[in-house]
């Protein structure tokens, strides 16, 4: 398998910067591709051994493109995240001044974190849209735009200049990123775990997402994310991406991930992985018979009475 690690590109993304905090970067290539699916795609077609890529931010949520190519397509799975705090430069080519502004450029998800921002400092500039905030500060340099939101660490990476810097309008905004490779077995639990997953009602009926959503709360498991995306069968078709506290070694992760198995059409595994925060599971006080021993007592209770041993 190649030593490499795919990422959304070019050099100069927040996407490069939270990869290398990974110790295991610096003994892989780093290959930039033009887009989340080009860098899953050459995970699937083994041109690359793992991909890295944004999956959520704490202003707008889930990042649809990476959850859509991870819903679709050959299965990958979810083997590390990392938390990356983000704010904001004003990247434009040396000279320009707030005034000469009269197009901006980002990638889609920076516009909710800076959209106050611009309406305030650059009211009348117009938007575009770029494959990522790096590739929007390359389209300045090349002149297409007139300044683009990105790192200021990537200023000096394409010859502009940070006019401003600490953009934000939210304070202590983050983005979680995530390495996916082919499917194998999970690592081991860390004590401080995720598991993500997909799923797909066998039919629209009334309840129906709080059936899938009562596999977890009867047994105290905390969601850290719940989004709905569209299937593509129609309006009103739609799939479920979720994030659960725990990994599936743990009892009662596993019971889930069965009771859903059992009334879901599909269950598409995302992977156990270590919590970038590393927080352990939330396991409250009013939950009781939650833990990994109470599951493992009434699973060894149900076995003695199936050998009249009760």
């Amino acid at each position: 398998m190649p030593a490499s690690y795919a990422y959304l590109g070019p050099e100069g993304t927040f996407t490069e910067v939270a990869l290398r905090t990974l110790p295991e970067a610096a003994t892989r290539e780093l290959i930039p591709y033009v887009s989340v699916q080009s860098a899953l795609d050459a995970v699937r077609t083994g041109e690359a051994e793992a991909a890295f890529v944004p999956i959520e931010n704490s202003v707008e949520g889930g990042i649809t493109t990476t959850l859509d190519e991870l819903v679709a397509g050959a299965p990958l799975m979810i083997y590390r995240e990392v938390l990356l705090s983000i704010t904001f430069a004003l990247l434009v080519r040396p000279g320009t001044g707030l005034a000469d502004i009269k197009t901006v450029s980002a990638h889609p998800a920076a516009q909710p974190q800076v959209r106050n921002w611009l309406k305030k400092h650059l009211p009348d500039a117009h938007w575009e849209s770029a494959a990522s905030n790096a590739d929007a500060a390359r389209l300045v340099q090349e002149g297409q735009y007139d300044a683009a939101f990105a790192g200021e660490f990537a200023a000096a990476r394409y010859g502009l200049e940070a006019l401003e810097t600490g953009i934000h309008d939210a304070e202590n905004a983050q983005t979680r990123f995530v390495l996916v490779g082919r499917p194998a077995r999970p690592a081991a639990a860390s004590g401080a775990d995720k598991t993500s997953v997909v799923l797909w009602q066998r039919d629209d009926h009334p309840g129906g997402l709080r059936d899938l959503l009562g596999e977890f709360a009867t047994r105290g498991i905390n969601l850290m994310l719940l989004q709905s995306r569209p299937t593509g069968a129609g309006i009103g078709n739609y799939c479920f991406c979720i994030d659960a506290e725990g990994h599936i070694t743990d009892r009662r992760v596993a019971e889930a991930l069965m009771g859903l198995k059992r009334i879901c059409r599909e269950v598409r595994f995302l992977g156990s992985y270590p919590r970038a925060d590393k927080d352990p599971a939330d396991l409250r006080a009013p939950l009781a018979g939650t833990s990994d021993q109470e599951f493992m007592a009434a699973s060894d209770w149900v076995a003695r009475c199936q050998d009249g041993r009760f």
